[in-house]
């Protein structure tokens, strides 16, 4: 109840939309019939920008449900995780995130600006030549510890506005940045943690059903992620600025820590130190037990 009172926008919000995000939910709404939109190949609507496929509501739903169900199963399914991350960001969540980007005067100009997050972009070798603590240094030693790419983020397929399309392509590219402002790691753990954290500060569907995930944890793990991360990324999450509006691109030499104080961050327990030292008592033990 308290992360829809802190992030909803409400009707008097959507009253304020501007015309042409409002366009999308008029025309659902104008509809006869839930069925009627239903597109066959040669009807189907042109796209709206490259790579967008066009879907009505009963292929969004089905799509749902199936990416859903499949990345609970699997949740190393990123190709399913994507897919119901936009299936299920309209017709309310994605305009919720691009009022909040449209509300910042940063978030407007990444809007303005739309800049893409890769290896190329980024220039990964001046990243590495910057000043220990920085946040570009940051960013590429986690990539580096990790053996993570920028370039790995896939395309935006499902979302009919093109603005939209491109608040969940930023987000998406931005995943990472989370990642290094946070120092948490790619395994399970950490990426439930992190989910959390971001549930908690976009409200997208996706982030939320991420969650779910902390069942599949060893046990240890599971009470770990409920009495330490959970109630972190829960606070962090809520207090902090929206992390969208973050034009990171600008932030590259900002010291980390300053960065994190002016979002209202603060950096959780070392996760990867956490697993490492119980790595080595459980070898400890071993060894002893053996001698």
């Amino acid at each position: 109840m308290g992360v829809a009172i802190r992030r909803s926008v409400g009707l008097a919000g959507l009253a304020g939309r501007s015309a042409h995000t409002l366009r999308p939910c008029i025309a659902i709404a104008s509809l006869p019939s839930p069925l009627n939109q239903q597109y066959s190949a040669p009807s189907r609507p042109p796209p709206n920008y490259p790579g967008h496929v066009p879907l009505n509501r009963l292929e969004k739903a089905a799509l749902a449900i199936g990416s859903g169900l499949m990345s609970l199963r699997d949740p190393r399914r990123g190709d399913l995780i994507a897919a119901f991350a936009e299936a299920t960001a309209t017709p309310y969540f994605i305009y919720r995130l691009q009022d909040a980007m449209l509300a910042s005067p940063t978030g407007r100009r990444i809007l303005r600006d739309r800049p893409r997050i890769t290896s190329t972009s980024l220039n990964l070798p001046y990243l590495r030549a910057l000043a220990p603590n920085t946040v570009g240094r940051t960013y590429i030693d986690w990539l580096d510890r990790e053996g993570v790419s920028p370039d790995t983020r896939a395309a935006v397929r499902y979302i009919d506005d093109a603005e939209c399309a491109y608040v969940m392509q930023r987000y998406r590219e931005c995943h990472d940045f989370y990642h290094a402002l946070t120092g948490l790691p790619v395994v399970r753990e950490g990426e439930v943690a992190l989910k959390a954290f971001e549930f908690a500060n976009t409200l997208l569907p996706m982030t939320g059903l991420s969650v779910f995930a902390a069942a599949t944890l060893k046990a240890p793990e599971r009470r770990r992620f409920v009495g330490t991360y959970l109630p972190w990324a829960v606070r962090n999450g809520l207090r902090a600025r929206e992390v969208i509006n973050v034009y990171w691109e600008e932030e590259l030499e900002t010291d980390v820590d300053e960065l994190r104080r002016r979002l209202g961050v603060e950096a959780p327990p070392d996760l990867r130190a956490i697993r490492k030292a119980e790595r080595e008592e459980r070898r400890r033990k071993a060894a002893e037990g053996g001698v």
